[in-house]
């Protein structure tokens, strides 16, 4: 028997659903998927875990009653066992990545610590090297502070806020703003460097070391688990038998 299911006036057969997800552009995240399942297969949970993720996620789909959850099983069309699968997913993938990578955390962490730290400074930025000049001059004599010279000349977003920007990770910044800040002091103001089309003075206001606290053990567990499922994907499309149609 080859019906898969049917559509209105459309009967789809198991050898048009390749087909069918290509078009659509889903192979991806149907390997995605795939990949993620095999992973955590051996993943065991405990009774007390599981009875907690089936009501976390019953309350983030909003699922308050035994109709609710019935009707939502109906909408996807998924079994009782299925549904189970589903609730357990995202406990069992988190366990995954805690137990592949959580020992590599600290030393991931200082790795990439540079890129994590933050700062707060000031910017000001015109394409007129003359005019940064004086401004930047202006500063140092201290006849205008930085905040009124940059709401004033200051030809980029940074103006509305008396150029300061902030805080922001040193990764997101030029590398050449990323040079100036960190080997700068607070409150030294930087004379006028070309950068792309601009001319820019900087301040560092603050300097904020990265700390490994939960939410950044969150972020870097994710950057581990996604390199590797971008491998693994890498992986399965480079073998002779794959084919996305």
């Amino acid at each position: 028997m080859t019906e898969v299911i049917q559509i209105g006036n459309r009967t789809i057969e198991a050898r048009e659903l390749i087909p069918l997800l290509a078009s659509y552009q889903m192979l991806p995240q149907l390997l995605r998927e795939l990949i993620i399942d095999e992973a955590i297969a051996p993943i065991e949970c405990t009774p007390e875990e599981i009875a907690h993720a089936q009501q976390q996620f019953y309350a983030e789909k909003q699922l308050t009653q035994e109709a609710d959850i019935q009707a939502w099983m109906i909408h996807y069309g998924l079994t009782a066992s299925q549904l189970e699968t589903i609730t357990l997913r995202k406990l069992k993938l988190e366990k995954f990545k805690q137990a592949t990578w959580g020992h590599k955390l600290e030393s991931y962490f200082f790795q990439n610590k540079s890129k994590l730290d933050k700062v707060i400074y000031s910017l000001l930025r015109t394409q007129d090297i003359g005019i940064a000049q004086e401004l930047y001059f202006r500063i140092q004599a201290n006849e205008q502070s930085f905040a009124d010279v940059a709401r004033e000349y200051s030809l980029g977003p940074e103006a509305q806020t008396g150029g300061l920007v902030g805080p922001i990770e040193l990764n997101a910044l030029h590398p050449a703003m990323v040079q100036m800040l960190s080997t700068s002091q607070p409150d030294q103001v930087l004379p006028p460097t070309r950068i792309a089309e601009w001319f820019v003075i900087l301040r560092l206001e603050k300097f904020i070391p990265a700390q490994l606290d939960e939410s950044i053990k969150a972020r870097l567990l994710n950057e581990l688990f996604e390199t590797w499922l971008q491998e693994q994907k890498k992986q399965i499309t480079s073998l002779p038998n794959f084919s996305d149609t």
